[in-house]
């Protein structure tokens, strides 16, 4: 038996000697981290420059052109374009949240050049992502609130062709009601026998009310007879959603613009992909600009937040080509600031994604909700199909 011992002592120390020899080879590799505070501006000055225009075309062409088309009298875009444009534009602004912001708001501020600082110590990424999205919903609960925007304007100018869409499948997908009718004021659905309607408890909203969404069929509609207090919510929401969306895009604009200005190596393909990223993104907003409902006296609106953002990254491309000797993309301060502002965005785009773009637009949606699950599963098709496109970009910026 001792010499089995002995047997199973020499291979354990065997084993310890080879672990050892391995762990001291390993530790004669060592991993630099490069935390320069320079860039790698390698200058090309003309092709720079090129971007400018380039991405501001771009930018004004998706962010526009939706705009313009949905209020011109003389050109006629197949309403169909609108819907695909529409739900696309939701599935790149959910992409850019997560791919293009929420990720390198993590690398950004997990940098080894972190280590040390306190905020190395925490995975405030996450934390500001967080805490951005329940300062988006606290804002838009305290808008609609307080009807900061001052009420819905029944002459407002601006329509959505998509809906025409859905509400020529609505009516096919959905028989008429028989012998049904609503009163709009108690929120009580009836029949001819004067019965109430079969699920309902006579007042929408209250806790024994199993109607979806929430409130009945018009929820957050736009369509069905309201008061005055349910059409300033519903304007007020409406305008929150889109400026919150505004204020998101920009500062992801500003700071890519930023960075592809001083890029090395990688600057033609980061050019190219920034070119599709930037109008593809505007296409998003576009979109949505052109569906809303805006009063007549602010009917500038669109054009003007349209243009803004548009204008975002060529200006921020010419700051950066006017700091380049002093820009330091990988150095500390920058590090933190590309981070904190990266997941304050992302905060702010997947709110707006998923809450107003989706939410709104499938589940609260009376049109969509009744235009059966062909035009359903077509518009998710959309949304996926710009979320990919989006998330495939990412793949190089």
């Amino acid at each position: 038996m001792s010499h089995f011992t002995q047997g199973i002592g020499a291979l354990l120390k065997l084993r310890q000697d080879a672990d050892a020899g391995a762990e001291e080879e390993v530790s004669g590799f060592q991993v630099i981290t490069d935390c320069d505070s320079g860039n790698e501006y390698d200058g090309r000055m003309n092709v720079r420059i090129s971007a400018i225009f380039v991405i501001l075309i771009g930018s004004l062409l998706g962010a526009l052109m939706p705009v313009a088309l949905a209020r011109s009298s003389r050109l006629q875009v197949p309403k169909m374009a609108f819907f695909i444009a529409k739900y696309f534009g939701s599935g790149v602004i959910i992409a850019t949240a997560f791919m293009h912001l929420l990720i390198p708001a993590f690398e950004a501020l997990g940098s080894p050049c972190l280590e040390g600082l306190d905020i190395s110590e925490y995975a405030w990424a996450g934390g500001i992502t967080f805490m951005t999205i329940m300062v988006m919903f606290t804002i838009e609960l305290l808008v609609s609130h307080f009807d900061i925007f001052g009420g819905h304007d029944h002459d407002a100018e601006g329509s959505d062709p998509s809906l025409d869409i859905l509400k020529k499948n609505s009516e096919a997908s959905t028989p008429p009601a028989q012998n049904q009718k609503t009163d709009i004021e108690s929120g009580i659905n009836t029949q001819d026998n004067g019965d109430q309607s079969r699920g309902s408890t006579g007042f929408k909203g209250l806790p024994n009310d199993v109607s979806y969404p929430p409130g009945g069929e018009d929820h957050l509609g736009h369509h069905r007879d309201h008061t005055e207090n349910d059409s300033h919510a519903a304007f007020a929401a409406q305008m929150t959603a889109i400026f919150i969306l505004e204020f998101g895009v920009i500062f992801h604009s500003i700071f890519i613009g930023l960075t592809l200005a001083v890029a090395g190596e990688e600057f033609i393909v980061l050019y190219i992909v920034l070119v599709f990223h930037q109008t593809f993104e505007g296409l998003g907003l576009g979109s949505r600009l052109a569906t809303t409902q805006w009063p007549r006296s602010k009917a500038y609106m669109p054009y003007l937040l349209a243009t803004l953002y548009a204008l975002s990254t060529p200006i921020a491309i010419a700051a950066g080509l006017g700091v380049r000797q002093t820009l330091s993309p990988g150095g500390t301060t920058t590090l933190i600031i590309n981070g904190v502002f990266d997941a304050i965005s992302a905060g702010i785009l997947i709110y707006t994604g998923l809450v107003e773009l989706l939410a709104h637009e499938f589940m609260f949606n009376p049109h969509m909700r009744k235009a059966g699950l062909k035009t359903q599963m077509f518009a998710l098709g959309c949304v996926m199909l710009g979320g990919a496109l989006m998330a495939l970009l990412a793949k190089w910026a």
